[in-house]
């Protein structure tokens, strides 16, 4: 299994929108809200890093409303 954390910046006005399609992602574990420069950070959980790009590339960045992403690729230490 392959984790990830996904930084997330929203289009203000389409948060809500955007939040219901992210939650319904699939690879999508979780999702938190935060403040500052990003507004969410998602736990992405993929069977290998080829799923985890698919996710983020043709699932969260393809979402109306995303703006950016920054993807930090995860690993047990």
């Amino acid at each position: 299994m392959v984790t990830g954390l996904v930084l997330v910046r929203l289009m203000a006005g389409k948060e809500k929108q955007a939040l219901a399609q992210i939650k319904a992602t699939k690879g999508v574990a979780h999702v938190t809200a935060v403040f500052g420069r990003w507004d969410l950070v998602l736990d992405i959980e993929t069977d290998n890093i080829d799923s985890l790009s698919n996710v983020v590339v043709k699932g969260i960045r393809a979402i109306p409303g995303v703006l950016s992403t920054e993807s930090l690729v995860t690993t047990a230490i």
